[in-house]
């Protein structure tokens, strides 16, 4: 039996999932978990880094959970875990912070562009300056081979790349040296409110995001207040008509129908009537996943024992590789 590759990927728990993030990260993982060996890290430590309300972090740290069991993440062919239940993230981290210049961490894309929003250098918190650091140990600790990002994150793997190499290149080799999946979305979707905006849980008008846990009723009632272009007709074109382009790409992904498909059944027909056929397919669309999504919510120690699993089995492959970084470093062992 061919031996799967190891994936790596960290779930910042932050806040309501929605459909961009349905649509453009968590179906691929459908994919993916057939593909790698994946480790799946609910990444609190990272989360802690901007403000938070401790009661909002353990409910998120739960809920994403169950939103990935719920699209159909198999526990069985995926290791999830709390990042906060394996010290050794926040051991690694250390280590490797010793051995990464200022300078590369400075350089660090969030780190300048939430440097240029504060106000004042002393508003910037080290634990921000050294998030790189610990993602760079979340990876290593696994040896995994491959982590799926995004274009804006590619940054993060090539410095655990390099910090990867500089270890091996001191110590003798110790970590696998990973490599980025990027991850191109199958669609970006964007805000109902502001089609020139992508799709975003810290949108503060509610009414721009379609989340997972939104009732049929609700669901409806957002895509009726969407925003359309100023034209009547319904056609694909993201330049002349972005707010109608990104509704048919939202009817696409929920009903499967290609948009040439779409503009040529809804030809001389209102925006009214597509908007209503729109919101039945997407009230469709989620409707087994938020129906085993309720079942999870009143059977919270099923999700527990799903982290309290795959945290024992992720702490093996962890404790193995801090082991040997400790015993080369010339920490003394008992």
């Amino acid at each position: 039996m061919m031996q799967h590759k190891r994936l790596f990927s960290g779930i910042r728990p932050s806040g309501d999932l929605h459909i961009g993030n349905y649509i453009g990260a968590i179906r691929q993982w459908l994919k993916l978990q057939d593909e790698y060996e994946v480790i799946a890290g609910i990444m609190d430590e990272h989360a802690i880094t901007t403000q938070h309300e401790p009661d909002a972090l353990r409910r998120d740290t739960l809920e994403t959970v169950m939103v990935y069991l719920a699209a159909g993440l198999d526990p069985k062919k995926v290791t999830f875990i709390v990042q906060s239940h394996v010290p050794a993230h926040a051991e690694l981290a250390w280590i490797l912070g010793t051995m990464t210049p200022l300078g590369e961490l400075e350089r660090m894309t969030q780190f300048k562009e939430k440097g240029r929003e504060s106000k004042t250098r002393e508003g910037l918190m080290t634990g921000l300056l050294n998030y790189p650091v610990l993602m760079a140990a979340d990876i290593l600790l696994y040896q995994a081979e491959v982590v799926p990002v995004g274009e804006d994150q590619v940054q993060h793997v090539e410095l655990a790349r390099s910090l990867a190499e500089r270890f091996n290149n001191r110590y003798g080799p110790t970590f696998t040296v990973p490599k980025p999946l990027i991850q191109k979305e199958s669609a970006r979707i964007m805000s109902l409110a502001d089609p020139m905006k992508k799709m975003a849980k810290s949108d503060e008008n509610s009414k721009s995001c379609i989340y997972l846990k939104d009732s049929p009723n609700t669901i409806r009632e957002k895509i009726k207040s969407a925003v359309t272009d100023s034209e009547k007709e319904i056609w694909y074109d993201p330049g002349a008509k972005p707010a109608i382009s990104n509704l048919l790409v939202i009817f696409f992904e929920f009903s499967g129908r290609p948009t040439k498909e779409l503009e040529e059944a809804y030809r001389g027909k209102s925006y009214a009537e597509f908007k209503s056929d729109l919101a039945e397919a997407v009230v469709t669309g989620l409707s087994p996943m938020q129906e085993r999504l309720r079942g999870l919510r009143n059977d919270e120690a099923i999700v527990k024992d799903t982290l309290a699993t795959g945290s024992k089995r992720a702490s093996k492959i962890a404790k193995k590789t801090l082991a040997e970084v400790k015993q080369k470093i010339g920490f003394l062992s008992l």
